[in-house]
């Protein structure tokens, strides 16, 4: 007696009944029987009239917290080895749509989500495949028409809409089957999948059907991968897609690593009218025979997509009026008469008015740009308040000195500035490199002359090194020279340049003095 107490004080009882009605019922016909004695036949007969009770015991403990399905039922280990997880479905549903999931699978899952998931590329009720891909390439792919009536506003006009039409199987064959999947990944499970081969074609898909969340993250993806190797290529696509944010982050890499853009393969992979834009761009930071042969190297690759023989003259065809944007006659001299004088693209008479042009004082009039890119001007972050010079110091005997730097905003950059001699004219062989977490991302041996005063001399890399922002980067160099030299002081730890501002920590690779409060590296040279 004392533990049913017990039990009735933590527990409470209920009895649910259907309907209201037979629960009120029951409760007088149990009073009834209870006065009764139990062989009478009228109380009997009285119970018999009344439908039967259906009731179910719950027990609910007391003073507890409210808690939420989740909570209630948590995601347990399926007991038998059919039964499987939705992380499982997902691997598995990528390579294969023919799955019949495990007896009451829906109680595997506490969430909407969780259950949605296992639809993803799933046979199981599917009223509607998809045939996506070209010819040759394609793959039969399953969906469920109000999932994806959900997740699209074209998919809906499409199986819903005042123009829908009710067809068993759907062709796609300008969308990739990987890209495709991705899309319906994220419109079933809520997740984004993307890799950098199948990015772009994402990105079309969500276009194309109007999934814009999708859309913003895959063009935040090629931001934050967006390089030299792939500007070109990424500003065409971006062209086409409409993104302005990431066609002008492509301008900002082609102009400040322009040479490197250029000498990439994918930039040969744009269509004229982007080659076009290119060679037209005013602040393409890049040496004019860079630009010459990078046009050649893509009307070469363009002649083989229009299946047309390797000839100067298809070269030239291909290139038509884009060429006359290409302004060599700004080449130095020796690169004009040992590249593009050479080269054969030139007509004989475009060739001699070019060297009358270098050489005349009355020029001929060209069709080519005469007038000189613009480029891009540096920037110089200078970390010091002031500068001096004592008979024992700036000593160099090849050790190295060194700062960590970060920035708010992707800058590029180009070289350091660095003091020179205290007595007198001198000059320095120095190696300058650039590092992040240990690997080197840029470096240079170089040479710089030094006229004895305490101005800085800039010292570049041979290409600017991209820096992404929030992160510390190490730069260092190692001089040989005049053993005295001047020295930053008053060091600050953070400056305002422009619309930069960089942040300045010590770093462990200086050995010979060189921190925030002075030594050498006085100067950051970049472009933002």
């Amino acid at each position: 007696m004392v533990d049913d107490k017990e039990k009735n004080m933590k527990c409470l009882t209920f009895f649910l009944m259907l309907p209201e009605t037979v629960k009120n019922r029951s409760k007088k016909s149990s009073k009834k029987t209870n006065t009764s004695s139990s062989g009478s036949n009228s109380g009997s007969g009285s119970n018999s009239k009344l439908p039967p009770v259906c009731y179910e015991i719950i027990t609910l403990k007391t003073k507890k917290k409210k808690k939420m399905a989740a909570d209630i039922f948590p995601r347990k280990k399926p007991a038998s080895s059919s039964s499987t997880t939705v992380q499982q479905y997902h691997q598995q549903n990528l390579s294969n749509n023919n799955l019949i999931p495990a007896p009451n699978w829906q109680g595997l899952y506490p969430t909407i989500r969780e259950r949605n998931a296992v639809m993803f590329n799933n046979d199981l009720m599917a009223d509607v495949h998809f045939v996506v891909g070209p010819p040759g390439g394609t793959q039969r792919l399953p969906g469920h028409k109000y999932v994806l009536a959900v997740g699209s506003s074209v998919f809906h006009a499409m199986f819903y809409g005042e123009l829908a039409e009710d067809k068993d199987e759907i062709r796609i064959p300008d969308v990739e089957p990987a890209a495709f999947l991705a899309m319906l990944k994220y419109i079933y499970c809520d997740e984004i999948d993307l890799a950098a081969d199948t990015v772009l074609a994402t990105l079309y898909a969500a276009k194309k059907y109007i999934v814009p969340h999708l859309a913003r993250a895959c063009v935040n993806f090629l931001e934050t991968s967006l390089s030299a190797k792939n500007a070109c290529v990424l500003l065409s696509q971006s062209c086409l897609f409409e993104e302005p944010d990431l066609t002008q982050r492509c301008w900002e890499v082609i102009d400040a690593q322009a040479e490197l853009a250029l000498k990439s393969e994918g930039f040969c992979d744009i269509d004229f009218q982007t080659l076009e834009s290119i060679l037209r761009r005013e602040t393409l930071n890049a040496k004019e025979i860079v630009v010459f042969e990078a046009a050649l190297n893509w009307a070469e690759v363009e002649c083989q997509r229009q299946d047309l023989a390797l000839s100067i003259e298809n070269k030239r065809k291909v290139l038509g009026k884009a060429l006359y944007l290409i302004r060599i006659p700004t080449m130095a001299l020796d690169d004009f008469a040992n590249g593009a004088a050479q080269s054969g693209v030139l007509t004989l008479n475009e060739t001699n008015d070019i060297f009358l042009w270098y050489t005349a004082a009355k020029k001929p009039e060209l069709q080519f740009v005469s007038k000189a890119r613009k480029g891009l001007v540096p920037q110089r972050c200078h970390r010091f308040q002031s500068c001096a010079y004592r008979s024992n110091q700036w000593r160099y005997r090849g050790r190295c000195d060194s700062i960590q730097f970060a920035v708010d905003k992707r800058v590029f950059i180009a070289g350091f500035g660095l003091y020179g001699s205290s007595c007198g004219s001198a000059e320095y062989s120095a190696k300058i490199e650039l590092k992040r977490q240990g690997v080197v991302l840029g470096q240079n041996l170089s040479k710089y002359f030094s006229d004895g005063s305490s101005n800085t001399f800039p010292v570049w890399f041979e290409y600017p090194v991209q820096i992404e922002p929030d992160t510390f980067y190490t730069a260092s160099v190692i001089l040989d020279g005049n053993e005295l030299s001047y020295f930053g002081q008053e060091g600050m730890t953070e400056v305002q340049c422009g619309k930069v501002t960089v942040q300045f920590q010590c770093s462990s690779d200086s050995t010979n003095g060189t921190g925030v409060q002075g030594g050498q590296i006085p100067e950051l040279i970049f472009y933002a």
